[in-house]
């Protein structure tokens, strides 16, 4: 391991402690995803702009769950080929499809949401649910159009079974590069749909800190809007953010720009770690429902309380 040949540097010896984590994410994540597709398909008042972008950013949730069982058993240590060549050419793409769908979706309600507290008269027609249906399905075109590739293009051929055995392995030069322009876009995909999500959220916490000032009854209402933007906003930056800091440096790894061994090593712990982030937002996106949406949020206090409605960070 010492070695800087990149063909016999082992990168990926400790993965038992990431499957342990990805193990709780997936069964918080399929409890929580099974209730908010309960309550949203239970609820009358579903059909809203913005309840259209979180119900798509539902089903990216599941689709991404149904490809953590294979990183699962990966992970913890079945190094089979059959089941590192399904990873890398389904599993793994799958996780990103639905990973950058999700960011572009929360971005959307986060637009939403802004566009909902201004409620400005000359942007309605971006509030209407045909608007958000056929953005939907080009979020679904583009995400598909950057990453089916990867699953399409052949590996190589012959490839022999290793120890440690990872996806750049199985892809022959124009299929790395194809990773790596996957990578680029995918960043630029975060970088702008971040720069929608700050920026809404910001100016939609600039105006609740406004009211601070007004009677107690709407004061109250208003801080606690407060605090559950703010707090979606940085479960936002936790999830994304550290992972794209380490997700192009890793790319040069995969590349072979980048082939001394210790460095590799490190970047692609990084990756994980950041990674299992990434995926963590599973849990965190059905706090999300009940803090923007109403209907679901009905549901689910009809459901679990008896104390009727409970203080809310309404903008509907």
């Amino acid at each position: 391991m010492e070695s800087s040949n990149a063909s016999v540097c082992v990168v990926n010896d400790n993965m038992v402690p990431f499957a342990t984590v990805y193990i709780l994410i997936f069964l918080i994540g399929m409890a929580a995803s099974l209730v908010a597709l309960w309550a949203f398909i239970t609820s009358r008042s579903a059909k809203k702009c913005i309840n259209v972008y979180l119900i798509n950013l539902l089903t990216s949730d599941f689709l991404l769950m149904l490809a953590l069982p294979v990183k699962i058993a990966k992970d913890l240590g079945n190094d089979s080929l059959s089941l590192t060549i399904f990873l890398c050419r389904v599993s793994a793409p799958l996780i990103y499809i639905n990973m950058y769908a999700s960011v572009i979706f929360l971005a959307f309600v986060s637009v939403q949401r802004y566009l909902q507290i201004t409620r400005s008269s000359k942007l309605l027609r971006l509030q209407e649910v045909g608007f958000a249906v056929l953005m939907s399905s080009v979020v679904w075109f583009l995400v598909l159009f950057i990453n089916v590739p990867n699953m399409a293009i052949p590996i190589k051929e012959n490839v022999e079974y290793k120890v440690g055995l990872t996806c750049s392995d199985l892809k022959d030069d124009f299929a790395k590069h194809w990773h790596a322009l996957s990578v680029f876009l995918g960043m630029a995909i975060f970088f702008n749909s971040s720069v929608a999500v700050l920026l809404s959220n910001g100016l939609v916490l600039k105006r609740l800190w406004g009211r601070r000032e007004s009677d107690p009854e709407e004061q109250a209402s208003a801080q606690h809007a407060f605090i559950n933007i703010a707090l979606v906003t940085l479960a936002y930056v936790v999830c994304f953010v550290p992972y794209h800091a380490v997700r192009m440096p890793y790319t040069f790894t995969q590349i072979e720009v980048i082939t001394e061994c210790t460095l590799r090593k490190n970047l692609f712990l990084a990756k994980e770690s950041t990674l299992l982030l990434a995926i963590l937002h599973l849990c965190f996106d059905p706090v999300l429902y009940f803090v923007i949406c109403r209907a679901f949020r009905q549901q689910i206090t009809k459901a679990f309380s008896k104390r009727g409605s409970v203080p809310t960070a309404d903008t509907e």
